[in-house]
């Protein structure tokens, strides 16, 4: 969600300044692991022992705050208003998977009129968040995506070392944007492509196959 269909850079790094003066922790440190993560284990790294269970509140009511507060400071990846439409317009199986919890999903997509999924999975939905590959596997599972044939011919698009991670151990080929890390941290990672944007990322002129496959066409490609 974050960095690859809209930068929220500015209103996080302003969310994470906040809660670490209220935690008293450098949010620069905070900052240099929370990217990719979910909130809930970002602050485990600070309390070892949290009650999870009240936690997951806090997070979903302070995460759906940032878009209300700091809405103002995210900008929509260039390309990704058109990728979805065009995905919505064939009525293309996709989701969003992300570290988010719901609110702050939502939150994004209200404030930045881009389409809503029609299926979703944010951070409360697994135990384990990116690196590991639930997140991904439970977003095939809910596309009915779920035969060993069509799990390597399913498309991540990540811009973080840990999404691309998740996605390569739930068996998917992954797209690399380079919209928050380097093209060697995407690389390092597995990424089966690296693009600047989804500017690079278009269905193909003959889109569905006659076996119901999307044909997606990668260009400007900086690794592939």
């Amino acid at each position: 969600m974050d960095g690859t269909i809209v930068d929220s850079t500015a209103a996080i790094t302003k969310h994470w300044h906040k809660i670490g003066k209220e935690l008293g922790v450098d949010p620069l440190v905070i900052l240099k692991t929370s990217h990719g993560r979910r909130s809930i284990e970002t602050l485990a790294l600070y309390d070892p022992n949290p009650a999870f269970a009240e936690l997951w509140a806090d997070v979903s009511h302070i995460e759906g705050l940032i878009p209300k507060e700091y809405g103002a400071d995210a900008v929509e990846i260039p390309g990704a208003r058109s990728l979805l439409a065009s995905l919505e317009h064939i009525d293309a199986p996709w989701a969003i998977v992300t570290s988010g919890t719901r609110p702050l999903v939502t939150g994004w997509l209200d404030v930045m009129g881009i389409t809503h999924p029609k299926k979703l999975v944010v951070a409360e939905d697994v135990s384990a968040g990116k690196p590991a590959p639930d997140c991904y596997r439970l977003g095939v599972d809910r596309l009915d995506l779920t035969t060993e044939k069509t799990q390597a011919e399913i498309l991540v698009i990540e811009d973080s070392p840990a999404g691309i991670l998740a996605g390569k151990a739930a068996g998917c080929q992954v797209i690399g944007l380079v919209t928050t890390h380097s093209i060697e941290e995407l690389r390092e990672s597995g990424a089966d492509w690296i693009v600047q944007d989804l500017r690079s990322v278009t269905l193909a002129s003959e889109s569905v196959t006659v076996e119901g496959q999307i044909q997606i066409e990668i260009r400007n490609a900086l690794q592939c």
